[in-house]
């Protein structure tokens, strides 16, 4: 079977296992289930999936990734609180700001490995600052800001289209050119600006599209809780989840993030039910052992062990 026949193939099969998923999550609000914890489950799979952009095809493990993440929560709050906005519009501020706030800090795309990852981290403190500092009428200060309503199922709703974009955006992304000059960029950038890829455009379109995803997270996370607070809104747990979550399925995959995420929550669930004392330390032990049996992740690992499963997982 030709190597085309089986893209085709497996893209399609993907395709229909993401249109049967939607369609189940779309009827849980309707059958009554508890929205919450499906919430977010889809949240952290965005985000995961929207680090996975630059993380898993680039290289660049951003540790300040919450700082897309917050702004795009305050720009959401701000334009519907304070400008008077519908909630979608509030989404196309959230988008616009995370997209400027990457094109801002694309600067820090020339350096590489940790220094990359601690610089971005500085930043997202510097952000959380700023927006702390600002006049209470103009971000609500210190106390953060009230949306004064909330619609749960909406913001589910959201998520959930927020999802489906994501991933059949990473998964065209995947097949893409582009996709492969990320790759090439991240195995070995050297010879990948000897043959004539252009290195900073690629990682620029990465950057801003996995800054984008992530600030309609946070605007879409604001809707669904009406509150929006420096503490939580750039809570550097957001990064860590998002980064953990996507190692533990497997950088670089459209379906190890989704994969890590489900796991790494279902685990935390089954610990703290039955450890809740123990519950950070378990967790933090099975992060651990995760990295040590599988360091390339679930699905990274399976397809090194078993390499005919390449041909039907992205």
């Amino acid at each position: 079977m030709s190597s085309s026949r089986l893209i085709w193939i497996r893209t399609s099969i993907w395709l229909a296992f993401l249109a049967i998923s939607a369609v189940a999550l779309a009827l849980l609000p309707v059958y009554g289930f508890s929205l919450a914890f499906w919430f977010y489950l889809l949240l952290w799979i965005t985000l995961a999936s929207g680090l996975n952009v630059m993380a898993g095809f680039t290289g660049y493990l951003p540790f300040g990734y919450v700082a897309f993440y917050g702004v795009g929560a305050y720009a959401t709050a701000v334009a519907v609180k304070m400008h008077g906005l519908p909630i979608w519009g509030g989404f196309i501020v959230a988008a616009l700001a995370g997209a400027l706030l990457s094109l801002l800090f694309a600067r820090t795309l020339v350096l590489r490995g940790i220094y990359f990852s601690i610089v971005s981290l500085a930043l997202a403190v510097i952000c959380r600052l700023l927006i702390a500092a600002m006049p209470e009428d103009v971000a609500g200060g210190s106390y953060g800001i009230s949306l004064g309503f909330s619609d749960p199922v909406g913001a589910y709703y959201a998520i959930l289209a927020l999802l489906l974009a994501t991933l059949l955006t990473v998964t065209w992304l995947a097949q893409s050119r582009l996709g492969m000059a990320l790759r090439a960029i991240r195995d070995d950038p050297d010879t990948a600006e000897t043959i004539g890829i252009n290195i900073g455009n690629a990682r620029l379109k990465a950057w801003v599209l996995s800054a984008v995803i992530a600030s309609l997270t946070g605007g879409i996370e604001a809707w669904y809780t009406s509150i929006v607070d420096t503490e939580t809104a750039f809570n550097l747990l957001v990064s860590t989840k998002a980064i953990i979550f996507a190692v533990a399925g497997g950088l670089g995959t459209v379906i190890g993030p989704v994969i890590g995420t489900l796991v790494m929550l279902v685990v935390d669930d089954l610990i703290w039910q039955n450890f809740p004392i123990l519950n950070v330390f378990l967790l933090g032990m099975v992060i651990v052992l995760l990295m040590m049996f599988l360091p390339s992740g679930i699905v990274g690992s399976l397809v090194r062990y078993k390499r005919s499963l390449r041909r039907f997982l992205f």
